[in-house]
């Protein structure tokens, strides 16, 4: 019986998820307003983002070499302390800048992009503490799709955290698209939309061991990594690789894994030319 309750109420979730999103906007008021009243904690290691922080050993490494495995960074340049010198990367929903200031340490020209006119603040004023990080770490307090406008392409654009929390993730995934130029990388982490992830995810991050505030995350908009990819091929980017991501509460770390039932990373590439549809034919 408990099964079969649980199967309901995910179906009927699933179908408020591809129901209600509004069609053309990348930003949720609801989302916004819950990161915004976050923003003085983002630089506390031992708080609310404590996971996020730790999180920064898998992302970096998994950037630095997803940039390395297409041939944008050279082998010989790899494991250098500026090893992404030169590279523009932009960082979508950067919140406090906690993935994007460690990209700058190694060289990228970073442009650290979201919405929470508070997150922007705080990020701009940590950065301060680090005066090496003034001419390659900027923050716009906006949207992809006011950034979009502007016609800026960068050799990567990385979404870790933020689809989860995003209006239309399809649309979103185009307009980063737009943003990459060919042959450039997207990497994104996210959550899965599965059973798992909901208990884990939701009940026991959030409600039973408090790894994050409750409410922090709506199962509802949770992605499967099949259909990331499916709106990727749509958006003219093809996924090169997909790994689950596994959280160890007691050392406060994160580890790759074959599992992408909660937490996976992904990165794909822009395809050089735009690819044309075959005409159709008419019987």
């Amino acid at each position: 019986m408990a099964s079969k309750f649980l199967s309901i109420i995910l179906f009927r979730s699933t179908l408020r998820n591809f129901s209600t999103a509004p069609k053309f906007s990348s930003v949720d008021p609801e989302e916004l307003k819950k990161f915004s009243n976050l923003s003085g904690l983002w630089w506390d290691e031992g708080g609310e983002f404590k996971p996020l922080h730790s999180m920064n050993a898998l992302r970096i490494p998994f950037i630095r070499n997803g940039l390395v495995n297409s041939r944008v960074v050279s082998t010989t340049k790899a494991n250098t302390p500026t090893s992404l010198e030169g590279l523009k990367i932009l960082d979508v929903g950067c919140g406090g800048g906690i993935l994007a200031e460690p990209l700058a340490r190694i060289g990228a020209n970073v442009v650290g992009l979201d919405a929470s006119e508070e997150a922007v603040r705080v990020a701009e004023e940590h950065a301060k503490l680090d005066t090496t990080l003034s001419d390659r770490l900027k923050y716009r307090h906006g949207t992809l799709e006011e950034l979009a406008e502007e016609g800026q392409v960068y050799d990567a654009v990385v979404m870790s955290e933020v689809l989860e929390h995003m209006n239309n993730p399809k649309h979103c995934l185009q307009l980063a698209s737009n943003l990459v130029k060919p042959g450039g990388s997207i990497f994104l982490t996210t959550l899965n939309r599965s059973c798992v992830s909901w208990l884990g995810g939701i009940i026991a991050a959030e409600y039973l061991l408090r790894l994050v505030p409750p409410g922090t995350h709506d199962w509802n908009k949770f992605v499967s990594p099949l259909e990331v990819e499916n709106m990727l091929s749509d958006s003219d980017c093809t996924t090169r690789s997909i790994h689950g991501m596994s959280y160890n509460i007691l050392t406060n770390s994160w580890h790759w894994s074959s599992n992408v039932s909660i937490n996976y990373a992904l990165h794909a590439l822009k395809l050089s030319e735009q690819r044309v549809e075959e005409p159709k034919q008419t019987e």
